[in-house]
């Protein structure tokens, strides 16, 4: 079976490495954190620690990468607050290291929000224009990839991540002056992140292609997030409704019809 060298054992990328190794997959996993090292051990993961910065990466990387067809990136950029980070020039060190390496396809989890905020159903096709400093780093990494003949590329934007001990009502409970509360909901659950990624794993035809990933469920953020702080007994959030609202809805019609694939959370 192949081997998979997953960049970013964390949230998303840890369970991920835990059901591939399930699947027949051996994986090569990474993390910034010496305790995890063990961690990733004790679950059957070789485990490497490797930090990657915007001068230079620290760690065996050619070692992580070494015999593997599938390099999986799950790093997001960490933008958020005062963090400035460059995340592009991450993904610029990385790749001469892919294109030394055994490496022939790379999948990359990016995120919707490399398209910007108004009213209209959101594909593939439509042309990304992102609001956030995190999406335009982010849609900058994939032209990066995706001009790269040396490999293949997949991106994957997922929508809002939640999943154990991850969701948006967390929070927001007992949050006032909320915008958007018209604006449609675009989540999907770890555990169909996973199964989507696997799913790709398994049709080796899918190579620099583009899914957009939520699921398939869209009621406004005011409706959901009222229902779910009811649902988790937390205090209510409170919307501003003096504005109106905006907000894309992202539809998944792709990875439904093109791969097949059937949301196993399509009701968040």
């Amino acid at each position: 079976m192949k081997q998979i060298s997953i960049l970013g054992c964390g949230w998303l990328g840890f369970p991920l490495a835990k059901s591939l190794l399930k699947n027949g997959y051996t994986i090569s996993g990474s993390t910034t954190s010496v305790e995890k090292i063990s961690v990733l051990e004790n679950a059957g993961i070789t485990p490497f620690l490797i930090r990657l910065s915007d001068v230079t990466i620290e760690g065996e990387i050619a070692s992580f990468l070494k015999n593997s067809e599938i390099l999986i990136i799950d790093i997001p950029p960490k933008l958020r607050g005062n963090s400035t980070e460059n995340f592009v020039a991450k993904i610029q060190n990385l790749i001469p290291f892919i294109e030394k390496s055994s490496v022939k396809k790379v999948l990359f989890v990016s995120s919707t929000s490399v398209y910007s905020e108004e009213n209209t159903t959101i594909t593939e096709d439509t042309f990304p224009n992102p609001d956030t400093e995190s999406g335009k780093q982010l849609l900058e990494a994939e032209q990066l990839l995706q001009s790269n003949k040396t490999f293949q590329t997949t991106f994957i934007r997922f929508g809002g991540l939640i999943g154990e001990n991850r969701h948006p009502i967390q929070f927001l409970a007992g949050r006032t002056n909320i915008e958007n509360p018209g604006g449609p909901i675009n989540l999907i659950h770890q555990m169909d992140c996973i199964g989507i990624i696997e799913t790709i794993l398994q049709q080796d035809s899918k190579e620099n292609e583009t899914f957009n990933a939520v699921a398939p469920f869209h009621p406004t953020r005011k409706e959901y997030y009222i229902q779910k702080a009811l649902e988790f007994n937390l205090p209510l959030p409170e919307f501003n409704e003096s504005k109106p609202s905006i907000g894309k809805l992202i539809s998944s019609e792709k990875v439904e019809q093109v791969l097949g694939y059937l949301f196993s959370k399509n009701k968040l």
